[in-house]
This record gives structure tokens, sequence and C-alpha cells, in this order.
């Protein structure tokens, strides 16, 4: 990947975070990355393209990051705990797939497809930690609600509060 792409990819993710799906135009992100509009386009020649690569992205780093935590220790909730938090922590507002999902009726279908993709993948990834379906699935449910919530009231204590149970 070029640096240019991955600049793109970077503050594709960094909007879409912030104001979902309709947060982003390709204008604002050739600004973001200082090159021409064109230049995005040549790389990602829809708008669903560049936020469905976005997500692809993001989906592999998410469950490779709690993979890794899993790897040095922590239990796989715990592991992706760390993760969202970490998020929360380095300024991320949402989810990207969070963000995304809030939208999905209003998706491209390659978009809604990655959205789909990350909740099964994380779930598949908690199950394969030892949970049941229903557990894994309430854990994920859980740190989506915690970082939506946190953000929203701009508190990363509440989202400490909000999975202090998971275990």
């Amino acid at each position: 990947m070029s640096d240019t792409v991955k600049e793109i990819m970077d503050a594709t993710e960094r909007r879409i975070r912030e104001a979902g799906y309709s947060g982003f135009s390709f204008r604002e992100i050739a600004v973001d990355v200082g090159v021409k509009s064109a230049s995005i386009h040549y790389h990602f020649p829809t708008k669903s393209a560049l936020a469905a690569a976005v997500a692809r992205r993001y989906n592999e780093r998410v469950v490779e990051a709690a993979n890794a935590g899993v790897a040095a220790g922590q239990d796989v909730v715990q592991a992706w705990k760390a993760v969202f938090r970490s998020a929360l922590d380095e300024g991320a507002k949402m989810c990207l797939c969070g963000s995304l999902g809030a939208t999905a009726p209003d998706l491209s279908p390659d978009v809604a497809s990655e959205v789909r993709r990350f909740f099964e993948a994380g779930i598949a990834n908690l199950i394969a930690g030892g949970l049941t379906e229903q557990r894994a699935t309430q854990v994920l449910a859980t740190l989506e609600g915690a970082i939506l919530m946190a953000s929203a009231q701009d508190d990363p204590a509440i989202f400490e509060r909000a999975t202090e149970a998971l275990r």
C-alpha cells in the first residue's frame, strides 16, 4: 500500500468514526491528505469502494490486535476490551463498524458486507476464545454501547463503568 493510499484511508477512517458514512466526501479527504480529489478517485473510484476498503482494513487490524492481546496473556474478553479502550485513548470517537452499522440501511452492499463481517468475525473470535455465542454477542454489544456512550458524553470513564463487569 502506498503512503498516499494509507493517508487517504487513515483520513477516511477518522471522518467515518467522527461523523459516519455521510460525514465525508472525496473533497474533504483530499484537503485532509493534501492531494486532489482526482487522486482519491484514481485509487478508489467510488465512495463505497473507499469505505469498504477502510472497513476491511479496520476489521483485520482489530482482530489482529485482539489476538495479540490473547497471545500476550489476556483472556479474550479483556483483549477485546483493551482494543476498544485503546480506540478511546487514541481519540477515536467510535468503533468504525459501529459507526457504519448505525446507518446500515443506507450503506451500499459492499460496505454493509464489511460491517457484517466485522461483527461476525468479532463474535467468532470471542467464541474461539471460549465464550458461548450468546455471551460473545453480549460482550461485543456491551463494548459497542460503552464506546458510544463514552464518546457521546465525552467521558472515557463511562467506558470503564459500562465494561467493568465483563469477564
